[in-house]
């Protein structure tokens, strides 16, 4: 169950299964987690490819972490949760910065059911030097990770050249 929340990520008093925020677009919470390291004087950022039987952006890269928010639970407990059950991170949560909130709506078709998501997802950046095989996918939800210079994702995602579900907008304000 996930909290219908308002226009700021206030949870209303209503609750709502999942599936049907995504089948009808009732707005909800997620956390986004971004993970950076410097390596040899550049930034990279670490980037999940969605497993190909997801429900949504099948097979895309994406934002290194990110979950739903439970109904009756919040923003970090939910990161700090999802670090963990995606990449098998360990962290209380302390050393997430938080970088903003996005509000953002879409539809799309994905395995032929119409897909709506409107969320409003607070955004955070981990900075954690770990090589890619350090990490322990949740295979369900992630089939690879890599790393990459930001520059290049950020100019890859802006002209196409990534197969991504990533927004750049959300890029840009983990950038500052």
């Amino acid at each position: 169950l996930l909290d219908i929340v308002d226009e700021k990520g206030n949870p209303t008093g209503e609750t709502v299964p999942r599936e049907v925020a995504h089948r009808e677009g009732i707005r909800h919470r997620t956390a986004h987690v971004w993970i950076f390291r410097r390596r040899g004087g550049v930034v990279q950022i670490l980037l999940q490819k969605r497993s190909d039987n997801k429900d949504s952006d099948p097979g895309c890269y994406d934002i290194s972490s990110a979950g739903h928010i439970p109904a009756g639970s919040d923003y970090i407990p939910s990161a700090v949760r999802e670090l963990k059950e995606e990449l098998g991170v360990d962290m209380n949560g302390d050393e997430l910065i938080y970088c903003g909130q996005r509000r953002f709506r879409f539809e799309r078709e994905f395995h032929g059911s119409m897909f709506r998501d409107n969320q409003v997802s607070n955004v955070y950046l981990l900075w954690l030097d770990r090589d890619a095989e350090e990490f322990t996918l949740q295979k369900e939800e992630i089939s690879a990770v890599r790393w990459m210079p930001l520059a290049d994702c950020l100019r890859n995602v802006e002209n196409g050249a990534l197969n991504s579900c990533i927004f750049p907008e959300e890029l840009r304000m983990v950038q500052a």
